[in-house]
């Protein structure tokens, strides 16, 4: 890796969820490591989770009124008009500022003003797509989009092949379980050693149907003697932390993810593509359960992606009370299948996406 001593400013755009947030954040970390001087501006939607995580990782943002169509209360969509109105406003005001060379954007509802006005500037923008299946807006950014950085094969049914950069989605900064002693975090979190241990990660932002099976099951998990490190996520916290226990770690959100991998025997996740990004590189067996409420249901066809070459168990969320304590007793129970999804998931992880990533936007910088 080369440290350049040229100053740039770039402008990155992504949030919503964990899954458009770290992989900017892995962006921006990358950058600043190759270029120490560099100015760097993160833009977001305004009373959405990055609003959080990015002062705490060091950057400013600045956040746009903007937010997604609702699928299911038609009703708010009437401020939308408005809300996309402002946006545009506001981020052609940040990027005339700010005069960034490059705009990077990696999904979420602020990625799409922001991308669009840089475009129309003809500054250079590169998308970051996570998902095996895009949703509309990055389709449509891509048309102008010098690059499109992706994890999955197959996207030229969605984007022009030649703009394609099939890199792996960027993980969070040290994140190596490996280096990490499986006893020495399994006391980080209270936990005995020797007992297998579940790991629940409903996403970011928790996953009520995921933490609804794990308390149905709660009882015969004790009785088996498994152990348990469960993200809730902050929006349901209150409702399960009363599970609290010396085998059960009830927590809003979990801060040190390296060790609660390095901990678990078994993960159980939502499927989004940041997740999965992380799972393959930790290579521990997982059950997967998709969102349904997602668009263009990309969280299904990030999760079969992986069923497919055995990398993966898939349970649908309507299966769950039925599924999961029999599909964790297998996992558990049979060694062979055990090592086949540990195996097949580590083929699939591409730890240095980050710096593919950011070695071709240097390529393509003006000065």
């Amino acid at each position: 890796m080369k440290e350049h001593k040229q100053t740039y400013r770039f402008i990155i755009s992504g949030g919503g969820t964990g899954g458009h947030i770290f992989p900017a954040l892995a962006i921006a970390n990358e950058l600043k490591k190759r270029f120490p001087t560099a100015e760097i501006l993160f833009v977001g939607a305004k009373g959405r989770m990055e609003m959080e995580k990015v002062p705490a990782a060091g950057y400013p943002i600045e956040a746009l009124w903007i937010s997604g169509l609702n699928r299911t209360h038609k009703i708010k969509n009437l401020s939308f008009p408005f809300k996309l109105i402002s946006s545009l406003c506001k981020a052609r005001k940040i990027i005339n500022r700010f005069k960034p060379d490059a705009v990077i954007g990696t999904g979420g509802f602020a990625s799409g003003p922001v991308l669009y006005m840089a475009q129309k500037k003809g500054i250079p923008t590169f998308i970051q797509e996570q998902n095996s299946y895009p949703g509309i807006t990055n389709k449509l950014l891509a048309k102008k989009a010098k690059k499109i950085y992706t994890a999955y094969d197959n996207l030229d049914r969605f984007f022009d092949k030649n703009k394609i950069v099939l890199t792996g989605n960027p993980v969070r900064s040290l994140l190596n379980t490996n280096a990490i002693n499986k006893e020495e975090a399994l006391k980080k979190f209270g936990l005995e050693i020797g007992k297998k241990t579940l790991l629940i990660i409903g996403g970011s932002l928790g996953a009520m149907p995921v933490n609804r099976a794990i308390e149905k099951h709660l009882d015969e998990i004790q009785k088996k003697d498994w152990q348990m490190i469960w993200q809730t996520g902050k929006n349901h916290f209150e409702k399960f932390k009363k599970y609290d226990s010396p085998n059960i770690k009830v927590l809003p959100f979990i801060n040190d993810m390296e060790k609660a991998y390095a901990a678990a025997d078994l993960i159980i996740s939502r499927a989004g593509a940041g997740s999965i990004s992380e799972l393959a590189i930790v290579g521990k067996p997982v059950i997967l359960v998709p969102s349904p409420y997602v668009a263009e249901d990309h969280q299904t066809k990030n999760a079969q992606a992986l069923v497919d070459i055995d990398a993966a168990v898939l349970i649908k969320e309507k299966d769950l009370d039925n599924e999961l304590l029999k599909t964790i007793q297998k996992i558990f129970s049979d060694e062979a299948f055990y090592q086949k999804l540990s195996e097949n998931l580590k083929k699939i992880a591409k730890s240095e996406a980050v710096e593919h990533i950011v070695d071709d936007i240097i390529k393509h910088l003006k000065r």
